[in-house]
């Protein structure tokens, strides 16, 4: 009886890893992308109002609805972890690597957490710039201060376009921010497909930035 057991208990699969955190569920989508698909995988964990780049803005749901999954997934984990003070949202970013396991750039993930669970509402890269070393596995995680509460807006809206700025600027940008306001971001993709994204965080004083992605436009053939 304790042989059948112990032979029962070795062979059973391994329970999946509980995720907790953002950086639990950047691991579980990064696995998730090798167990049942590359695309599949980005559907499971998007929000419903997700945020891609192609390079121009495009809404996840529609952008992915019809991907197939290629037959090996890309591979990718966080290095840093910016995280609000309620702990509910949370800025990822790291190396991502081809499907040969060499390193193909960097990736920055926005994570909620929601009545379903985490889920990301921004997906970006972009490449490393040239000589930059790949960062160690050992993530770092810093949170927003909690000592003092955030006092407002981490990112102040834009005054409201006229009509006729509206119909001459081709602007594409968003922003959001965490429940408690300790983490705000915003982005912007201009005309040529070029792309920033800036992350601030509330250290107790003011809201410092703590991340600027600048993504070059695609290169041309």
């Amino acid at each position: 009886m304790m042989i059948a057991f112990l032979l029962a208990t070795a062979t059973a699969p391994a329970a999946p890893a509980r995720v907790v955190t953002a950086v639990d569920a950047e691991h579980a989508f990064a696995r998730d992308a090798k167990r049942i698909g590359q695309w599949s995988a980005f559907r499971k964990w998007a929000d419903r109002d997700a945020v891609m780049f192609t390079p121009q803005a495009v809404w996840a749901s529609t952008f992915l609805k019809t991907l197939k999954d290629p037959p090996n997934a890309i591979t990718w984990r966080p290095a840093r972890s910016f995280v609000s003070c309620d702990g509910r949202t949370a800025v990822n970013t790291g190396p991502w690597f081809k499907q040969d396991d060499k390193l193909g750039g960097f990736f920055t993930t926005v994570w909620q957490r929601t009545p379903r669970g985490w889920r990301w509402v921004y997906d970006g890269g972009g490449e490393y710039p040239e000589g930059t070393s790949t960062p160690g596995m050992k993530v770092e995680v810093k949170r927003a201060n909690c000592a003092r509460k955030a006092p407002g807006a981490p990112i102040s809206a834009p005054p409201p376009l006229t009509n006729r700025e509206a119909r001459q600027t081709p602007e594409d940008s968003g922003r959001g921010q965490s429940a408690d306001r300790s983490v705000g971001w915003d982005w912007k993709v201009e005309k040529d497909g070029s792309r920033k994204l800036r992350v601030f965080q509330w250290n107790g004083r003011s809201y410092a930035q703590v991340l600027s992605d600048e993504i070059p436009a695609p290169r041309t053939k």
